[in-house]
């Protein structure tokens, strides 16, 4: 059982930043892949980033923009989300999950554990 705790979400201003953390219990985390989702009020749940096992890294194009920027530390079994340039539309619920399963990424489907989300507001 891997279990997933979620931190740094917040209230900041547009144009500001906000850096999430992940923390995962258990063994698995060196060899599990790390995504982020976030979720807005009556909207499905959205795939940002992805940091597979072997430090491959996808992003959300469109979501993203280059904006933001997922790492992993496993001797802390921590990943991270550096998000830059906040806009009104990145506010949302924003959960980790992992998965060592094959499959897509991108479909929440496809992950095995979920965290509880942290909330991020970004206001105008």
């Amino acid at each position: 059982q891997v279990q997933l705790v979620e931190s740094g979400g917040g209230l900041v201003q547009a144009g500001g930043s906000l850096r999430l953390s992940c923390a995962a219990s258990g063994r698995t985390f060196s060899s599990s892949t790390m995504g982020w989702f976030r979720q807005a009020p009556g909207k499905e749940r959205e795939f940002v980033a992805v940091i597979r096992w072997n430090g491959g890294i996808t992003y959300n194009v469109d979501s993203v923009k280059g904006r933001f920027t997922i790492s992993r530390d496993n001797a802390k079994n921590t990943v991270y989300l550096q998000m830059n340039s906040l806009t009104p539309d990145d506010t949302a619920v924003y959960y980790c999950a992992s998965k060592r399963s094959l499959g897509g990424v991108s479909a929440p489907g496809n992950y095995d554990y979920w965290g509880q989300g942290t909330q991020v507001t970004v206001s105008s």
